[in-house]
């Protein structure tokens, strides 16, 4: 075989596999060109935060009718061309278990804990993890960032790592620490991850956007938000204005589903309690609840309470789950991240 016919089988196999990449990851709005949507169209999609034609499909019609020169007939036409492209009917269970039978499970780095989770953080859904200050949370999302990145024979999902941060709490060390242990090249881990700080409330929701751009991109496996709450609980104060925050509060959350139905991300959020002062905390044994009510309840797949245990352990609790049984785990804290408890 000659130079130029290796080369030419080279550049066609090339090509085959970006086929194969595209036709399983997300469709960019680009896409549309093809179907005769103007090209101008779809950089006004892009610049009011609709990198993909699955965010198209999944967005209400007002979404779209509130584009700057977008008509109620045009943003129709868009939303039916994507329609055609991404299937939104019904399918059979057997083949909703065969796609759920492929989601990849990211492990935490402790085997107890994946074994109570059923291989780890579960992509394209949203992991609550809520507890009091000093349980794990935020060293469980060190943790994570790094793992995610792993081979996924060894329970990585081989993707970068989006990380919305509120507390102040990220460390970089922490990730170096973590990524020793796997024995991942610490610059390479730290590159990987895509850090922001969110002010407020407003900003945080606004980082969601930038995210999807990223997210259209390149290969992202988790966005970690630690912690979801905190800036509702200063922004918005008394009960005058709690309909606002959980309006605002819900809006945010589901634009985290979007990301997870979009992208197949695993969406890993902290959420802080709060101390139940009424009547019924005499009888209860243990009288700290989640703050953000049912919004916060619904829009999470799966919930974890992390309460903490003796010297380094920290105990993890499905609190609940669609497919989990209720039941607990033992994880510790170590110098390398989270892990097992050692004997």
């Amino acid at each position: 075989m000659t130079a130029a016919m290796q080369q030419q089988a080279q550049e066609v196999n090339g090509l085959q596999q970006v086929e194969e990449e595209e036709q399983y990851g997300p469709l960019l709005v680009r896409v549309l060109e093809q179907h005769g949507i103007a090209a101008n169209d779809c950089k006004k999609l892009q610049e009011a935060g609709f990198y993909t034609v699955e965010s198209i499909v999944y967005a209400p019609r007002k979404k779209l009718i509130d584009i700057k020169g977008f008509s109620e007939q045009k943003a129709d036409k868009i939303q039916m061309e994507a329609m055609k492209l991404v299937p939104t009917g019904f399918t059979t269970a057997t083949e909703m278990h065969l796609k759920r039978s492929q989601i990849i499970q990211i492990t935490t780095g402790s085997k107890e804990l994946d074994k109570l989770l059923n291989g780890g953080f579960e992509t394209g859904s949203i992991t609550e993890l809520f507890g009091e200050f000093r349980t794990g949370k935020s060293q469980l999302c060190h943790t994570i960032a790094v793992t995610c990145q792993l081979p996924i024979d060894n329970g990585g999902a081989e993707g970068k790592c989006l990380y919305i941060d509120t507390e102040g709490t990220f460390r970089p060390e922490r990730l170096l620490a973590v990524a020793e242990r796997y024995g991942l090249q610490g610059s390479d881990v730290l590159d990987n991850v895509a850090y922001a700080r969110a002010y407020n409330s407003d900003h945080q929701m606004a980082l969601l956007t930038q995210a999807a751009a990223m997210m259209s991109e390149s290969r992202y496996a988790v966005v970690v938000v630690d912690s979801a709450t905190a800036c509702y609980r200063t922004d918005y104060s008394g009960r005058g204005e709690l309909s606002a925050r959980q309006m605002h509060l819900g809006q945010f959350l589901r634009g985290l589903l979007k990301l997870a139905d979009e992208f197949g991300v695993a969406v890993v959020l902290t959420n802080q309690v709060v101390a139940q002062v009424d009547g019924a905390s005499m009888f209860n044994a243990d009288p700290k609840k989640p703050i953000g009510g049912n919004i916060m309840a619904h829009a999470s797949t799966t919930r974890l309470y992390l309460r903490k245990g003796r010297g380094e352990q920290r105990i993890c609790k499905i609190y609940d789950s669609p497919c989990l049984p209720e039941g607990e785990a033992v994880f510790a804290i170590n110098a390398d991240g989270v892990g097992d408890v050692k004997d």
